[in-house]
């Protein structure tokens, strides 16, 4: 039991700091133990004689607490935190005081802790859908930074389910349906399984109470006596197996009242018609050992016709593999026994059969399955943690490892899963295409915002829409920075491409006309550069520059000789094979670091192009053009194997120009210059300035990686309030 450390003591009165910390299983040097005891004087000092609505005292809570995760391994900073955890609602300058005593540490997990009360208030806006409440624990995780956090909140809804009998019964059937929907499935994921199954019991109890005495009187015997039936269980089959030279690990224990009634439930299933409400479970090495641990077993006590199942002959369809078996074993109980491998456990628990897989039932996400899975991993086998304190293991419980994703809610209340960056127009396209289309604007919390916002886990996002509204060709340009995700992009280049050719084309040759004279170059032969661009001819290249689908930074680099001089630059060493042909080293994945990449042969991409990455089965990442019909086909069909790429450039490689501007508020704009300039990793060699008669005359003089870096920087600088004409110089 996770509360043993306060099981012996009747009166909560009379522990004392010094006695608690004697009887935690949990290891601890001097400065550990001399930073519980801190938190537990500050604790006191700050909760005094303040009752929760149970009526229990909040430092008798919080103690509570502590002793759980005490119990469970957690480190010593997460005890402490388990302690103060309260302070945030007694004192309003709880932050304060937590980071000057405790340091950032503690007072984040604190305040972690504090975020996770506003999932009841999410969970009360929705139906048990089991999308919604997957979505909810997928936000919890996402909103907790460290997931010590959520150890935390487990931790605190299990003493809140015990302590819970004397709230009304509506405030005890909330908390028993948010415990069912969110904290338990968590428990299950993280592979807490004590807290797992008394939270389950817990909400059985209140939730279908009727049910849960029924089921709780014909279980003719007391749960500790069928944990002590097992412990005699599992040393009679240890003796039997040492006889014959099996060295096995052996683990039991009786399924709790609400697993009992779910096999019920899902089988049809009357109470004496099962089998397992005893259950073990063999370890051994070897497959041919299973068999022999079967023989012994079956040797032992007589088996029940028709309970035998080989899935190791024939793994299941998840390629579960196990044997499975049901004896009459001493005094004429029924006990299961199910036999593996250490690497068919480890399959089963952590790979494609993971137990919480089936048992939760539902559609599940690949990638944040390998997340929890490598959690769970972490807690049971954290090999080189010499104790639980050790600062590398904590940091591989951090929650970066959901940093990708951010989770925001509709105003229906559904959870939206968006790649982190999103911002509220990726949204829009992410809820229909149709919305992204008409939309003209955006509220956050109940506040307008811009689109551009990136959003942030749990908000809720509202989207207003307009019939006469209709997509920008800003929003495909990155540097204002309307769209992150690939997905969203190709749906507005979609729209553009569907109207009219021949506005198109006038609207592509004005966009062209515009960043001529912004880059500063004259008689560009725009034939060339059409050929240059791998368009059929110069009106196709004209409309898809209309279109969005040719940006401003490919225009530049497309007459990049032109714009840039000749200057020697340090050559990476030659390859073998075409060297002419794009290499993998040449493209950057984002987020992701180096993966195999291979072009795309249905539109052949070069530097300079727009591309897009696709995640294949088995053979990398593949590059296409953006405005590759092929991709836009991919898109709709498997938007989420969409990665962003760019090319990568060589670091030591810049080149020097000029820009030119005209402010009326020189301060505001040198100010701002060097903000952009800053943000854009330009280096900013001379920066020159000369009054003229409306005002004055700017000229900056930056070191630039290429072109496309330039028209980024000069169309950033166009953006700053109080910047009028500026333009490349001569």
């Amino acid at each position: 039991m996770v509360q043993s450390a306060l099981a012996d003591l009747d009166d909560f009165s009379v522990l004392q700091p010094e006695t608690w910390l004697t009887r935690l299983r949990l290891p601890l040097n001097g400065p550990e133990r001399d930073l519980l005891l801190r938190a537990w004087r500050v604790a006191a000092e700050n909760y005094r004689e303040e009752r929760r609505l149970s009526g229990d005292l909040y430092l008798e809570h919080a103690v509570a607490v502590a002793t759980v995760l005490a119990e469970l391994g957690l480190d010593a900073e997460t005890v402490a935190a388990a302690l103060l955890h309260d302070l945030p609602e007694l004192n309003p300058r709880a932050e304060r005081l937590l980071r000057g005593r405790f340091g950032d540490a503690i007072a984040d997990l604190v305040l972690g802790v504090c975020r996770m009360h506003g999932i009841g208030r999410l969970h009360d806006a929705l139906t048990a859908e089991e999308t919604r409440t997957e979505g909810l624990r997928k936000m919890l995780l996402a909103m907790a930074r460290d997931v010590r956090v959520v150890f935390l909140a487990l931790a605190e809804r299990l003493h809140d389910m015990r302590t819970c009998r004397s709230l009304s019964g509506e405030v005890r059937a909330r908390l028993a349906q948010e415990t069912r929907d969110i904290y338990a499935p968590l428990a299950n994921r993280l592979g807490i399984w004590q807290i797992k199954w008394e939270l389950e019991d817990h909400a059985f109890h209140y939730l279908e109470p009727d049910t849960y005495k029924r089921l709780a009187r014909r279980l003719a015997e007391r749960r500790q006596d069928r944990e002590r039936y097992i412990e005699r269980v599992v040393t009679a089959l240890q003796e039997a197996l040492e006889q014959v030279g099996i060295t096995a690990d052996i683990q039991g224990r009786p399924k709790h009242l609400y697993s009992i009634h779910r096999k019920m439930q899902r089988k049809g299933l009357r109470l004496d018609e099962l089998y397992d409400l005893r259950a073990l479970r063999v370890l051994v090495e070897s497959e041919r050992e299973c068999y022999s641990v079967l023989g012994v077993v079956h040797g032992l006590w007589k088996p029940i016709r028709g309970e035998f199942d080989d899935y190791i002959a024939n793994p299941k369809e998840n390629n579960y593999r196990s044997l499975h078996t049901a004896v009459i074993g001493p005094e004429g109980k029924s006990v299961e026994v199910q036999i593996r491998t250490q690497g068919m456990h480890r399959e089963a628990e952590l790979g494609i059969a993971a137990h919480w897989r089936y048992k939760e039932g539902g559609r599940q996400d690949a990638e944040f399955e390998r997340k929890i899975a490598w959690l769970r991993q972490l807690l049971e086998s954290p090999e080189g943690v010499e104790e639980p304190g050790d600062e590398d293991f904590l940091d591989r419980f951090k929650a970066e490892v959901f940093a990708d994703r951010i989770y925001v809610l509709t105003p229906q209340g559904d959870v939206v899963d968006l790649p982190r960056g999103a911002t509220a127009l990726d949204f829009a396209y992410h809820i229909h295409t149709e919305v992204g289309h008409h939309c003209r604007g955006v509220r956050v919390d109940g506040r307008m915002v811009p689109l551009t916002r990136p959003l942030e886990n749990g908000v809720q996002v509202e989207i207003l829409t307009a019939r006469d509204q209709r997509p920008s060709r800003d929003w495909l340009n990155p540097e204002l920075g309307y769209l992150h995700t690939a997905r969203a992009r190709a749906r507005v280049r979609a729209w553009f491409r569907q109207r009219d050719h021949d506005k198109n084309v006038a609207a592509g040759r004005q966009a062209l006309e515009r960043e001529f004279r912004r880059l500063g170059v004259e008689d560009v032969n725009i034939e060339e550069l059409a050929r240059r661009s791998r368009y059929s001819g110069l009106d196709a290249f004209l409309a898809a520059l209309g279109r969005g689908e040719v940006t401003s930074g490919q225009v530049a680099g497309l007459i990049g000789d032109r714009l840039l001089p000749a200057r020697p630059v340090r050559r990476p060493p030659a390859r073998t094979g075409d060297a002419g042909a794009p290499r993998d080293g040449d493209i950057t994945i984002h987020g992701v670091g180096s993966l195999l990449t291979r072009m795309a042969r249905c539109c052949s991409p070069a530097p300079g192009d727009e591309i897009t990455g696709f995640i294949t089965r088995g053979q990398g990442v593949t590059i296409h053009r953006a405005d590759c019909r092929d991709l836009a086909r991919l898109v709709e069909q498997e938007p989420e194997r969409i990665i962003d790429v760019h090319w990568s450039g060589d670091p030591e490689r810049r080149y020097p120009v000029r820009i030119g501007l005209q402010t009326d508020a020189l301060d505001r704009v040198l100010a701002g210059i060097t903000r952009v300039v800053a943000g854009e990793d330009v280096r900013l060699a001379a920066v020159q300035s000369a009054e003229i008669e409306d005002g004055y005359s700017v000229t900056v003089t930056v070191e630039v990686l290429d072109v496309a870096q330039l028209s980024r920087l000069i169309g950033k600088l166009a953006g700053l309030s109080g910047a009028d004409d500026v333009h490349r110089l001569g």
